[in-house]
């Protein structure tokens, strides 16, 4: 059993290279073979046992730039930041426990393999919206620049990630069975993915000329209001030679502090854009007013247009202690990680309206709201192009700021859009409807990017049906091994029976 702990641990941990920025695809295929392997004769208890083993090696390679964000940004002593990211690490690592646990709880032995691709993808479902949900990690993301990337704009990245799950369980019962069947399953999902239509949506002629500000300014300033100026002063000058595009973009939060403290600094060069009928963007914190809150008013992560134009999106879905604190009468000013800037952000009460440049109509999404997979097939249903802005300044150069990409692109192949990504430090981007980086900015460097994004009209089946077909694909598979599971128990019950 130790050894099979530590082979299960080892397993979870290849989930990081096989997604960015590492980008070795088929990797992707062993982590869930082994595990499927090495719980199969187990018990439960043990099988619950090897799936947390399993959890802390695929979230502590996956998301170890959670330790960036805790240590560098937050003068959290060391051995705080890493019990803190320990216990985040350990915590999410029991959703593999119980998912192992539930699969030899509840299943027949003769239909383990399609009980345990049911019960995967669940759990993958559960994880976009459990506590708020952190939907990270999906074995479909690695589908990109394969043939199993077919799949995202037919079922979405669940789809995608029953196609691999399929050919890693058929891998995994060959080597356990040496049956002909499973060798004959295993390349079918990625046959039948490479013969699927990649495009389903279709260019609608609204060009936009895009100019996106990456200005690469440090954590450490960008709430002190000391450098308030400088950080104005930054952004005019990066702006000033590209008044000639149709869409100039700032990242989340570029304007750190509410719009009337921007407003006489940046008068200037506002006026400019709306005289040259340049649309700017830009994320801002704003205040709406709400009688019912202590304070008389509501602070959000928005997305505001400044020029030639309006409107503002409100941000959707906030990061845990780092936009909200939960309990937070009990625990804020526990450490300094518990007070982070703008960490009191709020919920925005009414649904989100597009966001229009001209003729051309916009979806936001902001930050890791980008992961949630129908947050932005909501969004993008009747909109031209997908707007995404971010600011991974939080995690350094760990391998989060590529993992954000790769996730962008993935919702450009779901939704079959253009994705504009304008982030802080890295990694900016333009992505076209097929997933493709068409142009990007090296990381940590202040620079600009310009290019131009196509409107797609059209739906693809996910942005029509969403993760219902995948859902019931996933229930069918666990209800088909409970079924027979009942029957074999009422046999052995009354053997008489027939």
């Amino acid at each position: 059993m130790p050894l099979q702990f530590i082979i299960c641990l080892i397993a979870g941990a290849l989930i990081a290279p096989s997604l960015a920025p590492f980008n070795i695809p088929y990797l992707a295929l062993i982590p869930p073979a082994i595990l499927y392997l090495s719980s199969y004769k187990k018990n439960n208890k043990q099988s619950a046992l090897l799936g947390w083993s399993f959890g802390l090696g695929f979230f502590g390679s996956g998301v170890s730039w959670v330790f960036v964000s805790i240590s560098e940004h937050s003068q959290t002593p060391l051995p705080i930041a890493i019990g803190l990211t320990t216990l985040f690490v350990a915590a999410l690592s029991l959703l593999f426990s119980m998912q192992l646990y539930l699969w030899k709880k509840l299943f027949s032995a003769k239909f383990l393999s399609a009980s345990f691709i049911g019960l995967w993808l669940l759990f993958e479902w559960l994880r976009s919206w459990l506590f708020t949900g952190f939907p990270w990690l999906y074995l479909g993301n690695a589908s990109l620049d394969t043939p199993y990337q077919n799949t995202l704009s037919l079922g979405g990245v669940w789809l995608a990630s029953a196609a691999i799950l399929i050919t890693a369980l058929a891998i995994a019962e060959l080597l356990r069975s040496r049956k002909l069947l499973p060798l004959l399953i295993a390349p079918l999902p990625l046959i039948g993915s490479y013969l699927l239509p990649l495009q389903w949506t279709t260019p609608n002629e609204k060009t936009l000329t895009v100019a996106i500000v990456q200005p690469n300014i440090a954590q450490a300033v960008k709430w002190d209001a000391n450098y308030r100026e400088d950080i104005f002063t930054k952004y005019e000058t990066l702006t000033r030679d590209h008044l000639d595009a149709q869409l100039v973009l700032w990242p989340e939060t570029a304007i750190p502090s509410l719009f009337r403290y921007a407003a006489t600094p940046l008068a200037e060069l506002l006026n400019d854009l709306d005289t040259k009928d340049t649309t700017l963007i830009s994320g801002l914190p704003s205040a709406i007013p709400d009688k019912n809150h202590p304070k008389g008013y509501l602070i959000h992560n928005s997305l505001a247009v400044l020029t030639s134009g309006s409107g503002i999106y409100h941000k959707q879905r906030l990061v845990p202690f780092g936009e909200y604190v939960p309990m937070e009468n009990y625990i804020r000013g526990l450490f300094d990680f518990f007070n982070l800037p703008m960490s009191s952000f709020s919920l925005p009460k009414a649904q989100q309206p597009l966001l229009t440049v001209g003729q051309v109509k916009l979806s936001a999404a902001i930050c890791y709201e980008i992961a949630y997979p129908e947050l932005v097939r909501d969004a993008s249903k009747h909109a031209d192009i997908i707007l995404t802005v971010s600011n991974d300044t939080w995690f350094g150069r760990s391998i989060a700021p590529a993992q954000h990409l790769q996730i962008a692109r993935v919702r450009a192949v779901e939704n079959g859009r253009w994705v504009i990504r304008g982030t802080n430090n890295g990694i900016t981007a333009l992505i076209d409807a097929e997933g493709g980086i068409v142009d990007q900015l090296p990381q940590f460097q202040a620079a600009v990017l310009r290019g131009a994004a196509y409107g797609m009209e059209g739906e693809t089946p996910f942005q029509r049906y969403g993760s219902l077909p995948v859902l019931l694909l996933a229930l069918g598979l666990t209800v088909l091994s409970m079924g027979k599971r009942k029957n074999q128990d009422n046999a052995k019950r009354y053997p008489n029976f027939r």
